[in-house]
């Protein structure tokens, strides 16, 4: 279950690394985006990919909460469940 992600900006694109609540780390780059995609477009691709790796393996919905920009090329969030959708299971 994911609990942070930590995005960096590198030449070759946006990287990520996706922190667990059993102390694991999912890392790679963001596909889709453009090599100089600005930081919103990276927090946007990445909260989208969390948001779907939470509900297809863990069906839970959960919500992202980006942090004021500490450095540029830079961007961390925590991660924590949300509300129950209506009707989520049947």
């Amino acid at each position: 279950m994911p609990k942070g992600i930590i995005l960096l900006a590198t030449p070759e694109g946006w990287c990520h690394r996706v922190l667990t609540v059993e102390g694991g780390m999912l890392c790679g780059r963001l596909v889709g985006l453009p090599v100089n995609a600005d930081p919103a477009a990276a927090r946007a691709a990445a909260t989208a990919m969390v948001v779907g790796l939470a509900h297809d393996f863990h069906e839970l919905h959960v919500d992202v909460a980006w942090e004021p920009p500490s450095e540029p090329g830079s961007c961390t969030a925590q991660v924590t469940v949300g509300p129950t959708l209506p009707n989520a299971h049947g």
